[in-house]
């Protein structure tokens, strides 16, 4: 999850501790966003991957260690409180902190060093632009509410966050539930991915073999069902021995030609789970995009176009690609 979002449920988890005690809020709320001071490490993170970010900082020995010196020893010499309080709330904030990112599709491994076992629940995006929306407007209403409206007032917006991010966690668990049932009846889709709509979800699978990605995806909706799909795609991952020359004649043919391209062009795609789609141009010739299922946000995907001229030369770019224009341009039985 995003740093501001970590921060907010800091905070509340705080607060749900200690109730209004500004010091300890403070440091509960600096603790929810601490195990991301990771990044710090990047430069030797490579050497050392303990210190990759989700390693160490993100595992229940990284946030104890980091309570134990905040709390019992830095806090409070900056502001007077129980050494034990302290402790507490930065205990669970960064407990709050791990749990959160393990909550999204990117894992944790919260036993290390002692074990790498990721834990990934895969009920949310990691950055999700509904809850970074929220923290914003949660960030402005709690500084500008200080010393300016009745307590009352405060304690209100203090619970209607507490309830909006437990009813968003609620219903993002129980979507998961249900769209795992919905996969379980679906054996050749062997993964799910969340999407930005806690309603909406991908159902989709990936095999690389033979010199070959073969992946498909659908769209399913809470209380619709599938909406979009199934498409595929089946396309080499490299150029062959005699790569082919002369004009692309059909749909399959642009796919054939344009992946390894594509795929070298963007590390996107090797990154991702992401599909394909071929249109055809006014020249004669063929613009096909990959998208990422993945990397999307605000209608839009990042991801490759390709444009195979009417002689067989290929230009690829790096594109953030409309979601919705690309659905509209279904292409033949190995894109579809």
């Amino acid at each position: 999850m995003d740093l501001l979002t970590h921060v907010i449920i800091g905070y509340l988890l705080s607060y749900s501790v200690v109730g209004y005690a500004p010091q300890y809020l403070a440091a509960g709320a600096l603790a929810g966003g601490l195990p991301d001071a990771d990044i710090i490490f990047f430069p030797i993170a490579k050497r050392f991957p303990i210190l990759r970010h989700h390693g160490i900082t993100h595992s229940i020995l990284g946030v104890t260690v980091v309570a134990l010196v905040g709390g019992l020893l830095v806090a409070p010499l900056i502001a007077p409180g129980a050494p034990w309080l302290y402790f507490a709330v930065m205990e669970i904030a960064g407990l709050g902190h791990m749990l959160s990112d393990a909550f999204t599709n990117f894992s944790v491994a919260p036993l290390l060093p002692f074990s790498e076992r990721p834990l990934e629940i895969d009920a949310d995006r990691a950055v999700n632009f509904i809850t970074l929306v929220a923290s914003i407007a949660a960030l402005v209403l709690l500084g500008s509410e200080r010393f300016h409206v009745p307590f009352a007032v405060y304690t209100l917006t203090v619970y209607a966050l507490m309830a909006f991010y437990g009813g968003y966690f609620a219903l993002r668990l129980y979507s998961r539930w249900r769209i795992g049932r919905v996969r379980a009846a679906m054996p050749e889709y062997t993964l799910v991915s969340p999407t930005a709509n806690p309603l909406r979800w991908l159902m989709l699978y990936e095999r690389r073999d033979d010199g070959r990605l073969r992946t498909g995806y659908l769209q399913y909706v809470m209380g619709r069902g599938i909406v979009d799909g199934p498409h595929r795609l089946d396309v080499p991952l490299e150029d062959g021995p005699t790569p082919p020359s002369g004009p692309a004649a059909t749909a399959e043919e642009a796919l054939e030609r344009s992946y390894p391209l594509a795929r070298r062009t963007s590390g996107v795609l090797d990154q991702t789970y992401h599909t394909g789609s071929v249109s055809r141009l006014p020249d004669g010739g063929w613009l096909v995009s990959y998208a990422s299922l993945e990397f999307a946000m605000f209608g839009r995907s990042a991801g490759v176009r390709v444009q195979v001229a009417p002689d067989g030369s290929l230009t690829a770019k790096g594109s953030f690609l409309s979601m919705s224009r690309r659905r509209r341009r279904p292409s033949g039985p190995t894109a579809r």
